[in-house]
């Protein structure tokens, strides 16, 4: 019923030239369910649920472009110049797909045009997008297809299409080590970016919050938990509340939402600096560079608001009364131990980077792929799947990388200590294998699994709050 009633509204509902006025009127008044004369984001979107076109703030996205006197609906004026130059920039993208001006667009096709944007596909996957769109089963997509498949989609020239293939989601787990997200050229040139990016900063802070006493477990097992000292995960948790009351369990917090902020920004500036300098003028880069710019602008972030990691270890292992905030922790570490103690376990840190987020984005890519493999007729997974997928690429991630953030945790937790007693990366490493074992490099990682899937959950649903506060969203 779907594909009839898509087929039926929009294989003659062309607005880009002069005669075929009426049928773009017929789509209005379809949509236009209150006979109002205008089409309002609720209408929109119950239009395109009717016609099985499921797509997240497409509905928003197509009033907010149209929208001329900002009423927040679309009069048939306003619908009728949207629609008519869309379709000429979705005309334009054809054409670009085209590479032998045959009028079809075949899966080597899509194959090459994507390889050139860096984005380097099997035949197989290649397929798929093909089959999502091609009605007729000719395993060609001609222009009406196209049109139709993306006719009431805001996204319209190449690179917009790609993200809607692909699809990237914004997961805080408190552990910031992956690659950045991507802005088109419209969220840049619109301002739409820092929306997200503030979006993605006060779910990152809200998730944070929630799963900070697990965090605190964390660090508290990683620097002080032992075979000769076991602490378990209620006996940690009796002993915080007993030294520093229920409040104590969120001892380092403020430091680690304060720290979002400056590290998102420096992360995005960094990433887009870094893709300029590794693709040529007028190229699109590769996929290889692109996770070599992400994994530079993760450690030039890193860098940047390393002391504030140190400080976040201090406060969060810190006693009643040791220090009375940030600052006065900053000033004693400074007086006392000078400034290389700022950026003491910043080497395992740096490390920690690549395995990190290297097998976080080859895991995701993977579970991805996998699921679209028994979805062939759905190039778009949905919510779920993609929070699904995020979740366990990055708990695979923090399995590689975990041993580098016990010895970075544990270097900065010492650095009290005087110099003749601290020890360096691959010295502690050893020392801790040597006394309690190689499972002794994953002391604390039950908290830290623990508050994966709460810490993915809060940071989403925050996200998409937020984004509908700032009008990024439905």
């Amino acid at each position: 019923m779907y594909q009839t009633l898509r087929t039926c509204l929009l294989s003659n509902a062309r607005c880009w030239d002069a005669d075929s006025t009426r049928s773009c009127q017929d789509l209005f008044e379809r949509l236009d369910t209150n006979k109002d004369g205008k089409v309002d984001v609720a209408e929109l979107r119950a239009g395109l649920k009717e016609m099985g076109i499921f797509r997240q703030g497409a509905a928003q996205k197509i009033v907010s472009s149209g929208d001329q006197n900002k009423d927040g609906s679309l009069d048939l004026n306003e619908f009728s110049k949207y629609m008519k130059e869309h379709e000429k920039k979705l005309l334009l993208t054809f054409k670009s797909l085209d590479r032998n001006n045959d009028g079809r667009i075949d899966a080597s096709e899509i194959q090459q045009s994507l390889a050139e944007l860096g984005m380097d596909i099997s035949k197989e996957n290649a397929l798929k997008i093909l089959q999502s769109m091609d009605n007729d089963g000719t395993m060609t997509v001609d222009w009406n297809e196209w049109r139709e498949h993306f006719l009431l989609c805001p996204a319209h020239n190449l690179e917009e299409i790609i993200r809607y293939w692909k699809h990237s989601s914004v997961l805080d787990i408190g552990d910031s080590l992956a690659i950045p997200d991507e802005f088109t050229e419209e969220e840049k040139n619109s301002g739409r970016w820092w929306k997200h990016l503030a979006a993605g900063a006060v779910a990152g802070a809200v998730s944070r919050t929630g799963t900070a006493p697990l965090d605190r477990m964390k660090v508290f097992m990683q620097v002080h938990s032992s075979k000769t000292n076991p602490i378990s995960l209620g006996g940690g948790f009796k002993q915080m509340i007993i030294e520093g009351g229920l409040t104590s369990l969120w001892r380092g917090n403020g430091i680690n939402v304060l720290k979002i902020a400056p590290e998102t920004a420096i992360k995005f500036m960094a990433y887009e600096q870094y893709k300029k300098l590794l693709s040529s003028e007028g190229k699109t880069i590769e996929t290889h560079k692109r996770f070599m710019a992400g994994s530079l602008a993760g450690a030039t972030a890193q860098t940047a608001i390393y002391p504030m990691e140190v400080l976040k270890t201090r406060l969060t292992l810190r006693k009643t009364g040791q220090y009375s905030g940030m600052f006065d922790c900053a000033k004693k570490i400074l007086r006392k131990e000078g400034v290389k103690a700022f950026y003491k376990g910043y080497i395992p840190n740096l490390v920690g980077i690549i395995p990190y987020a290297g097998i976080d984005l080859a895991v995701y890519e993977t579970l991805k792929n996998t699921w679209l493999s028994y979805h062939p007729d759905s190039p778009n997974p949905g919510v779920l799947v993609l929070v699904a997928c995020g979740t366990m690429s990055s708990t695979c991630g923090q399995l590689a990388s975990y041993p580098l953030a016990l010895v970075r945790t544990r270097m900065q937790a010492q650095a009290s200590l005087d110099a003749s007693d601290q020890s360096s990366m691959t010295s502690l490493m050893k020392k801790v294998v040597a006394k309690d074992g190689f499972f002794g490099l994953y002391r604390g990682i039950l908290p830290n699994f623990m508050k994966v899937i709460p810490a993915v959950s809060i940071s989403y649903v925050v996200y998409e709050y937020m984004k509908t506060g700032l009008g990024i969203s439905k």
